[in-house]
């Protein structure tokens, strides 16, 4: 519906936010009306976020940032952690694996969420780490309301929690139960720990980047690392209370820090986009737009969702996401051909390799320059019993049923799992959250925080959050560019994007939560941008669509040939239209794919826009 819009889009001139929750939202409006810039916004957003959504991300997760201060050049700063020194392929074959568990401990990847953001606050921030951290300190002290998912979660939750994971059931179990949607939940633990760490910042004398260093020191190297490799010493249970023995060590901590790299992008019309290197799957969205703009998908979407914008979008994503699968990882350690990737060349040739009137059901990996790409196993519905579903899986429900309300957002409920150990509990969608920012002088941030969800693995006794299970992302075979290996970067779905136009000034900044969706929703949102919807509330308002069709990043990696998943407002002729194309279309809930943020600057009037996505009721911009 052209011109349609859920809420207004906020117009200004002294700073927007715009996030996956209001009070993360709030908390970068309040220090950017503080004085901070958007850099000191986004890193308090940033760890409100891990409090008032912790069945999203938390301190043991890690973070992307794509980001333009001003003056400067785009750049990506990688909060993404290694995986341990002792993480091999062996490791996990002996233990009768063939793929990296979704959850507990034995996935675990180092934290890299904490450090990255202060990094950012150092190098671009002009507040303090007590400044940056007041917000979520007092939110976790007095306490957050509990939204329904997060209800919904904890509940499916409970008989791990009160079985298995005492730390868990500490913080999210008060009095041994669930907390109830529109209660207030508190993290005191972990409120203590970021006061801890405050505390030994100004200890190291009243230096601004003297504290901060001496906060990240607290983290790798102090009392947080002890604390993980204490607590990870012993054989630690699974969702399922089996015992097993974490390769993560507080030396893997202590040897790795965040870390700056330019980032990879791709013109499109009159502007270029950014985002991260393959060790992301933001490249894919680089690879979307080239092969849209070689066949002129989306000049057309001002006129609303049609067939044929759906059908070339979902077949070039499916072209674009088996590259993914064949060439994508860290490439500190694998040969990854972007230039040819990205090439206008290879991005016509793929597309002629499209039928307009049929949907492929098959993964085609392309072979630029010749090369022969890596081509994943293909665990079939059916192989793999359970459906898929959008976001992120990750811990098992010990009850063996999905309760109500935490289906993936395409409305399918997720069901029992067969796995490493015969019959599985069903699998639990965590996700990711979003925040974007940007301040008068024109610095502009986008970062997706994700990982260490509170079903990921069991709370830390003592500092108050679970780590992360990321590297699940992992191949174990050799032969794959994103195979496992020591210290490396799993190929992560995390894909924050920034666009500049011709001069490099930058002008939006944007994403959203879903897993392998994040670069579907986004690009159909930015195609509309970038062809002429100047509302960016309405271009975060069209009805979504995403697929399937390709190897899930997420165990138990399945992968569904054909599927595409469309909101009712593309409408019945539409999904009818699909359906005889030969797309397995099946139609979600309303209002239920995505959860889009934006920020936009026009550089001539110093006009400063932004919008939120209202699927999931949580999702606001603030600015004026």
């Amino acid at each position: 519906m052209p011109g349609f819009t859920t809420r207004p889009q906020l117009r200004g001139d002294f700073g927007m936010v715009a996030s996956t929750h209001w009070l993360a939202s709030a908390t970068g409006m309040s220090v950017l009306e503080r004085g901070g810039n958007a850099f000191d916004a986004a890193v308090a957003a940033g760890f409100t976020l891990q409090v008032v959504e912790p069945h999203l991300n938390g301190p043991g997760g890690e973070v992307p940032v794509v980001f333009q201060a001003r003056g400067g050049s785009p750049r990506v700063l990688c909060g993404q952690g290694v995986s341990p020194a002792a993480a091999t392929v062996e490791a996990f074959e002996s233990r009768g694996l063939d793929r990296v568990p979704g959850s507990g401990v034995l996935a675990a990847t180092v934290p890299g969420a904490f450090d990255a953001w202060m990094l950012l606050l150092r190098d671009h921030g002009t507040m303090s780490v007590r400044e940056v951290l007041d917000h979520a300190i007092g939110l976790a002290e007095r306490g957050y309301p509990v939204l329904d998912r997060i209800a919904a979660a904890v509940e499916a939750l409970r008989p791990v929690f009160s079985q298995h994971w005492a730390g868990s059931a500490a913080v999210y179990l008060p009095h041994g139960t669930a907390p109830a949607a529109g209660s207030r939940l508190r993290n005191p633990v972990l409120a203590a720990t970021y006061r801890r760490i405050v505390t030994e910042a100004e200890a190291a004398g009243g230096d601004r980047e003297a504290q901060i260093e001496a906060a990240r020191r607290s983290w790798s190297q102090g009392f947080v690392a002890e604390a993980v490799g204490a607590f990870l010493a012993e054989p630690v249970p699974n969702g399922l209370g089996q015992p097993q023995q974490a390769l993560l060590t507080a030396q893997d901590m202590a040897d790795w820090s965040a870390t700056y790299e330019d980032t990879v992008s791709t013109p499109y019309g009159s502007h270029t986009v950014h985002k991260t290197g393959p060790w992301g799957q933001g490249p894919v969205m680089l690879q979307q737009l080239r092969m849209a703009e070689a066949h002129g998908v989306g000049t057309d979407v001002r006129e609303g969702v049609s067939a044929d914008f759906v059908h070339w979008s979902t077949e070039i994503t499916k072209l674009a996401f088996a590259d993914r699968e064949g060439w994508y990882g860290d490439p500190d350690f694998t040969d990854v051909p972007l230039k040819e990737l990205l090439g206008a060349g290879y991005a016509a040739e793929r597309v002629r390799g499209i039928n307009g009137d049929r949907a492929s059901l098959e993964l085609r990996p392309g072979a630029p320059g010749g090369r022969v790409p890596f081509e994943p196993p293909l665990y079939l519905p059916g192989e793999t019993p359970g459906d898929r579903t959008t976001g992120e899986p990750t811990v098992r429900n010990a009850s063996g049923q999905a309760p109500a309300g935490t289906a993936g957002d395409t409305g399918v409920q997720p069901t029992d799992l067969r796995g490493d150990t015969g019959v599985q509990p069903t699998d639990l969608r965590g996700d990711t959250c979003h925040v974007d920012v940007v301040d008068s002088d024109g610095n502009m941030v986008s970062a997706t925080p994700s990982g260490g969800w509170l079903s990921s693995s069991p709370v830390i006794p003592g500092l108050g959050f679970p780590l992360g299970s990321r590297a699940q992302m992992f191949w174990l075979d050799p032969a794959s560019p994103n195979a496992l290996s020591p210290r490396r970067r799993p190929r992560t779905t995390l894909s924050p994007t920034l666009v500049t136009r011709e001069d490099g000034e930058a002008v939006l900044a944007i994403g959203t939560p879903g897993g392998d969706q994040q670069d579907q929703w986004t690009t159909t949102a930015l195609l509309r941008v970038l062809n002429g919807v100047d509302d960016l509330q309405e271009a975060l308002d069209t009805p979504m669509f995403h697929t399937n069709a390709f190897p899930s990043s997420f165990h138990p990696r399945e992968t569904l040939p054909g599927d595409l998943v469309v909101e009712p407002g593309v409408g019945e002729e539409v999904v009818g239209e699909l359906t005889r194309r030969g797309h397995r279309v099946q139609v979600a809930q309303e209002w239920s794919l995505g959860r889009l943020a934006a920020v936009a600057r026009d550089p001539e009037s110093g006009e400063l826009r932004a919008a939120a996505d209202a699927r999931g009721a949580q999702g606001y911009a603030a600015g004026r």
